[in-house]
């Protein structure tokens, strides 16, 4: 495979026996954003001096004997909502594309505490809210399996760069399926982790400037971990970016537990391949099912069991925490005007609906919502009692065409039929209300030649275990593919 689509562990690898310099590594990548980004529009800013000066001292660092930690010289973007010193940070915002920090976000400043060189940013949509990527700064990224097609959101840049071989690593956000669905869409691997375990400070939003000292404002559901083109990438930048929060660090430290299997034969699988609340397309559920074919023949145990949970409810717990959680962020006459009409949406499950009637749910109903999230997580942590991994799907269709029309206007088709747009968060949500880790992989290619990526749900702060899972199956369903297109 040509240099620029290994993995960042063997480039890092390859840095440290002096196969290549970091220079030279550095020029691989500027010299394909030069050829191939203007077709996906996936690095939407650059640093290219102050990455080559800094690649030359890694370089000669190395000559010395100095080892600068596990990135040692290795060449990585960011995404566009997370702070690099010197480079601006614009959340997709026409209102902060001036924005220039003056500190780093923890988990950047621990990437480059482990010698990583920071050379671009990465795409997403408007503060990270939405399915695909495109924003009025910097326009549409499109996907390199299909350029007529979303790369997802909001960690689209990410996954399209990664996909395209424009970087070695990048590090995206999810609260709503934004690193597991664009890693589908695009081809290549996601760790969502759990909930709590990797700073949020330098991360927005919240709006810049707010919280200047060590206190930050952690965002329910939401979270940030590594995109890449193995597992063994996703293991490497999570023992990296895990931490508690700055303040915590006084009485804290995080250790994330080994993987509860070695081997495939070990490993006690379930599987929720699809449900009648969330219906998944037939293009997607095949290979879905193939993957779960190939490794049952391969000696894994398949069990066709799923946790004692209602999707449906799920959902509505899921979207009552995600919108209580969002309104923070709601202008103040926008939320007076959804408050006026809340006599009339409250028993309504039109999806705007539900959306203002969770933000503006009183402290109360959050508190019964939250109760009954934490219902949902016994019922998750006695599944994994019994069950090792959950396989699910990451969305209900693989990538789709463009579409800027009103959120609340668009549909998607699944299996013929239209279905609420919101359907594309269904499965990530139902898994990430309960604050579980899931690791994409991928699993196949429907008939159009789009990638379909399959979710390895863990155990709470079992994180390695589904990575190590998706490490398994590399050889057994497949892991990343170049996009013809970008070969070369």
């Amino acid at each position: 495979m040509e240099i620029a689509f290994k993995s960042a562990s063997e480039l890092v690898e390859m840095i440290l026996s002096n196969q290549i310099s970091s220079s030279d590594l550095l020029e691989v990548y500027i010299d394909r954003y030069e050829k191939y980004n203007g077709k996906i529009n996936a690095i939407i800013t650059t640093s290219f001096d102050k990455a080559r000066l800094k690649a030359k001292k890694a370089d000669s660092a190395l000559k010395n004997g100095e080892k600068w930690g596990a990135l040692h010289g290795l060449p990585i973007t960011i995404k566009d909502n997370l702070e690099v010193i010197d480079m601006p940070c614009t959340s997709g915002s026409p209102s902060l594309k001036n924005h220039f920090p003056v500190k780093n976000a923890d988990l950047v400043q621990r990437l480059l505490d482990q010698g990583a060189i920071i050379f671009g940013k990465t795409n997403l949509p408007l503060f990270g809210d939405d399915v695909q990527t495109h924003n009025k700064v910097f326009g549409q990224t499109n996907n390199p399996w299909n350029l007529d097609r979303t790369p997802g959101g909001s960690s689209g840049g990410t996954a399209a760069a990664l996909a395209a071989g424009l970087t070695a690593l990048d590090i995206g956000n999810d609260i709503g399926g934004s690193i597991r669905t664009p890693a589908s869409f695009c081809g290549v691997y996601g760790h969502k982790p759990s909930f709590g375990i990797v700073p949020d400070r330098g991360m927005i939003p919240p709006m810049p400037k707010l919280f200047k000292g060590e206190y930050s404002l952690p965002t329910d559901i939401a979270v940030s971990g590594p995109l890449a083109r193995s597992a063994d990438d996703l293991d490497l930048a999570l023992s990296i970016i895990v931490s508690p929060e700055l303040p915590d660090k006084k009485a804290w430290r995080i250790q994330l537990p080994d993987a509860r299997k070695t081997s495939l034969t070990e490993f006690k699988i379930g599987i929720w391949l699809d449900d009648p609340t969330c219906p998944v397309d037939s293009s997607v559920g095949d290979c879905l099912q193939n993957s779960v074919d190939a490794l049952a023949k391969a000696g894994a145990i398949i069990l066709d069991k799923k946790p004692a949970v209602s999707f449906e409810e799920s959902w509505e717990i899921f979207i009552k925490a995600l919108n209580g959680t969002m309104s923070a962020g709601v202008p103040d006459g926008l939320f007076e005007k959804w408050l006026s009409k809340e006599s009339k949406i409250q028993d309504s499950q039109d999806y705007q609906n539900r959306q203002i009637s969770g933000s503006i749910q009183r402290h109360r109903e959050w508190k019964i919502n939250d109760f009954k999230r934490q219902i949902l997580r016994e019922k998750w942590a006695e599944y994994f009692k019994e069950i090792d991994v959950l396989l699910c799907p990451v969305t209900p269709i693989a990538a789709f065409p463009h579409d800027h029309t009103p959120w609340f206007d668009r549909m998607i088709t699944v299996n013929n039929q239209e279905r609420p747009y919101s359907d594309l968060m269904g499965w990530a949500g139902v898994t990430n209300v309960v604050y579980l880790p899931a690791t994409i992989a991928p699993s196949g290619f429907t008939p159009e030649g789009l990638p379909v990526g399959i979710q390895i749900v863990g155990p709470y702060l079992e994180d390695r275990t589904p990575i190590q899972l998706a490490r398994l199956m590399k050889d057994i369903v497949g892991g990343f593919e170049p996009p013809d297109d970008f070969r070369g």
